[in-house]
């Protein structure tokens, strides 16, 4: 995995711990941001500011990070509640640190000729313009001041606006990942998740359904963990895949075949 980058030194505590949790369990789980996506329903970019720090992850992806890697979404949930409290803060303090450094330099705008400039000749008509063109100076710098302030909370918002849009599609009952219970029964000698009629088919990394969910059920039965049961084949699977058949003394490839199944079926 890339080395993570420094978060934001103003971040909150409670903001940069739930941030550094929510890394943890990314790199435990070996996940790519292609494949985190893919997962949880959020846009590997959006992950990419949520582990950076620059936005502010929703509940659910919280949630959802938590579910694939089978850890409790409570003590992680209430980082996120702590964190929102001061989120918007941080952003009020960013803005205001913008606009006084605008208000500072106004007011070196205004600040008028230097002494030499005041001591050297100048036509009377020019002097009479000059307290005009000073004040229309400092009235342009205030301006480009509030602007650039307006600008950073506008960019801030922005960056929340994604995972809004992105956590839509998720209502959708048809975007919702199946659901696969472990239904372990043992029928004619050979045990059975119920979850795929009984299929011996030939699966590995990347392949997802329901033969993936009975392969992961079986391979808890035999005391392997897999992750959780989500029909997805990705590196927890594949691990137990693998640990599985160096137990059984079968090939170490990582595919479950026609002996890696009859192996877990047993």
């Amino acid at each position: 995995m890339p080395r993570s980058k420094p978060l934001p030194a103003e971040l909150d505590p409670s903001a940069r711990q739930l941030v550094n949790d929510l890394r943890r369990l990314r790199d435990h789980s070996e996940l790519t941001m292609r494949q985190l996506a893919t997962k949880t329903g959020y846009s590997a970019k959006s992950w990419e500011r949520y582990l950076g720090g620059a936005a502010l992850p929703p509940r659910e992806a919280v949630e959802a990070l938590a579910r694939i890697t089978g850890t409790d979404p409570v003590p992680l949930l209430a980082l996120r509640e702590v964190a929102v409290e001061t989120w918007g803060s941080r952003r009020a303090r960013a803005g205001e640190r913008r606009e006084q450094a605008g208000v500072e330099q106004a007011g070196v705008e205004q600040a008028g000729p230097t002494r030499e400039e005041r001591s050297a000749p100048e036509p009377r008509a020019a002097a009479a313009r000059f307290p005009h063109l000073a004040l229309t100076a400092g009235v342009a710098a205030l301006a480009v001041a509030l602007l650039s302030a307006l600008l950073l909370v506008l960019r801030l918002d922005d960056d929340a606006t994604p995972a809004v849009i992105s956590a839509a599609p998720r209502s959708a009952a048809t975007s919702q990942p199946p659901s696969y219970t472990c239904h372990i029964t043992r029928i004619q000698g050979r045990w059975s998740a119920g979850i795929n009629k009984g299929r011996n088919t030939e699966i590995g990394y990347g392949d997802s359904g329901a033969d993936v969910a009975e392969a992961q059920c079986l391979l808890r039965r035999a005391g392997i963990s897999p992750g959780g049961i989500d029909g997805m084949f990705g590196p927890l699977t594949l691990r137990a895949a693998k640990a599985f058949q160096q137990r059984e003394g079968l090939t170490v490839d990582g595919m479950l075949g026609p002996h890696s199944w009859k192996a877990l079926r047993g």
